[in-house]
């Protein structure tokens, strides 16, 4: 069984910065992909950002231009880095992996909080 660690979470002004990661409890596993969702107090869980194997990276409108993602591979790492944070990004931010047998493993969350 799979793990995923999310960290980086926390309280932050806006207009500040914060990073996540998202870290696999296994390194000899094969991770086709890893993303982003993050969820608000009453809404859907939404798409944040995804990198696949190939390298194609896709992010969700509402964070373009603000957030990155970027994965090392070897250690089946996913990172959101996250700048210009406005009070409409506070959301329970989860990590997404892609694993053999066409299964998803989600991580438990980490909480972004952004407020004056």
């Amino acid at each position: 069984q799979v793990q995923l660690v999310e960290s980086g979470g926390g309280l932050v002004q806006p207009g500040g910065s914060l990073r996540l990661s998202c870290a696999a409890s296994r390194h000899d596993l094969t991770v086709y992909s890893m993303s982003w969702y993050r969820q608000a107090a009453g809404k859907q869980r939404e798409l944040v950002a995804a990198i696949v194997a190939g390298g194609t990276i896709r992010y969700g409108d509402s964070v373009k231009g603000r957030f990155s993602i970027s994965r090392e591979r070897g250690k089946n790492t996913v990172n959101l880095q996250m700048n210009s944070l406005k009070p409409e990004d506070t959301a329970v931010y989860y990590c997404k992996a892609m694993v053999p047998g066409y299964r998803e493993v989600w991580g438990q969350g980490t909480v972004v909080t952004v407020s004056s």
